[in-house]
């Protein structure tokens, strides 16, 4: 499949961000997203400003325009959590590929170019499947490191979904493999796995990752791990649940 896009599909590529009070760095952000991917691959930026009490959105918008990037601003009223956002973004969002980035600024987007290319020769092969970064030299506190490493050992152990950092927000995910994944909240903690239910192919990209440089971080140790690991289970009741059916034959008559 080329690069060309339908009527339905704009873009080659839609960078989905969700972000809370990130007005200090969310500027920057968009500035190295158009940079990395201008002149390359047709693209727009979706943004969901979960609730913030800053001037994310604003600050969102006048970058782009200032880049000519082409974006979409949606708002929640109130905060609803990274998953909700990012299915909020999915909805509104026109590209043939999803590329989901934090706002926090730690994700590098000169990477999103290596997944897009990866993307372009599976699809080639695999109607679904999901391209995951993996943040091999962190810039993390010791602590939140080892909170990393335990729940990815976990979660390995339980669910097997290939990838080393499911925590990296740096992933490349078909349109349609994206709207097919069930809904739920804390749902982009398992986008991998979910991918592997549908029958689709996991690839791991190494990416980097940068210090935060404005803002603080929405997470701690009770959200990041001990909430996961009851969501954990029910994915893996998901997946064993799950039925791919092999179809045989199909006529069509007009």
């Amino acid at each position: 499949m080329s690069e060309e896009t339908n009527d339905k599909q704009a873009f080659l590529v839609s960078v989905l961000i969700p972000a809370k009070d990130e007005a200090g760095n969310i500027g920057n952000l968009v500035d190295e997203v158009h940079r990395a991917l201008a002149g390359r691959y047709s693209h727009e930026v979706v943004l969901v400003d979960d609730g913030s009490s800053d001037d994310t959105g604003a600050v969102f918008l006048r970058h782009c325009q200032q880049s000519g990037t082409p974006a979409r601003l949606i708002r929640h009223a109130r905060s609803a959590g990274q998953s909700t956002a990012l299915w909020t973004a999915a909805r509104h969002a026109a590209g043939r590929f999803f590329v989901t980035i934090d706002g926090d600024g730690q994700n590098d987007p000169a990477d999103i170019p290596a997944l897009v290319a990866q993307g372009l020769t599976l699809e080639e092969k695999h109607p679904h499947f999901c391209i995951a970064g993996f943040r091999k030299n962190r810039r993390d506190t010791r602590w939140k490191k080892l909170q990393s490493r335990i729940a990815n050992a976990v979660r390995r152990s339980i669910l097997d979904d290939g990838v080393p950092d499911t925590g990296c927000g740096l992933k490349l995910v078909p349109r349609e493999t994206w709207l097919g994944l069930p809904y739920f909240d804390h749902m982009h903690r398992f986008v991998p796995a979910l991918v592997k239910r549908l029958g689709g192919v996991i690839a791991v990209v190494p990416v980097h990752h940068r210090h935060r440089t404005a803002g603080v971080s929405k997470y701690t140790a009770w959200n990041r791990l001990w909430v996961g690991i009851v969501d954990m289970w029910g994915v893996s009741w998901l997946i064993r649940r799950s039925k791919l059916p092999l179809i045989e034959r199909m006529e069509v008559r007009q």
